[in-house]
């Protein structure tokens, strides 16, 4: 039997681990978990962004590269589809799927472009290899081939200067949460599910604005 054929009975059975949410924000229970998963979680700031538009949802992953009070930041062409979905809607997903410690995050929100400096403040620290990258590509268009692809790279190299600046069309977006939920395998389906909404996008560390359930899973 292949794999494929085996997926109906494919599974993983989880360990039995009760779990309670951590403090009475979502900044405080996502700080915990993530210090705790990446101790063993490969690359534990990689994340699902989901975005929507006239073809219905799209998704991708990204990494995460800064996390606050005020929400997820991850960088970016703005020129990209997920760039043109998030103009024209902003309303975007995320999920964290930390397999291996049968945790995952889900987080709902509003995308914005961070200020510019907070964008040439990350660029700065990219290897020079993605700095070049950024400039390079056009990204979400089409390319006829590898070789046209190595190309641009190489007139992009040649023409930077040193340090490479952060060209205008790359930079950053903060998701800003009004829904956060904690999923917390557990053994029998019976899974922890908690999720903390506040009525509108606010700071995650702010106690009085949200409100937290326990869910069926």
């Amino acid at each position: 039997m292949s794999h494929i054929e085996s997926l109906a009975t494919t599974r993983t059975e989880y360990q039995d681990n009760a779990y309670e949410l951590v403090g009475d924000n979502p900044f405080d229970q996502f700080s915990r978990w993530y210090e705790e998963v990446a101790e063993h979680v490969h690359e534990p700031n990689a994340m699902v962004v989901s975005t929507v538009d006239e073809d219905g949802p799209d998704s991708r992953i990204v990494l995460l590269k800064e996390f606050s009070p005020d929400g997820f930041v991850f960088f970016t062409n703005y020129d990209s589809t997920k760039g043109h979905q998030i103009a024209a809607d902003p309303r975007v997903a995320l999920v964290f799927p930390w397999h291996s410690a049968q945790r995952q995050v889900r987080v709902r929100g509003v995308a914005e472009r961070v200020p510019a400096q907070q964008s040439d403040a990350y660029f700065a620290v990219r290897p020079r290899g993605s700095q070049i990258g950024a400039i390079a590509s056009r990204q979400s268009q089409p390319v006829g081939s590898r070789a046209e692809l190595d190309e641009a790279y190489a007139r992009a190299e040649a023409a930077a200067g040193d340090p490479v600046t952060r060209p205008d069309n790359w930079g950053g977006y903060l998701v800003k949460a009004h829904t956060v939920e904690f999923w917390h395998g557990r053994e029998s389906r019976l899974h922890d599910r908690f999720q903390v909404r506040a009525s509108q996008v606010t700071r995650l560390d702010d106690p009085e604005a949200w409100t937290a359930q326990r869910l069926f899973p």
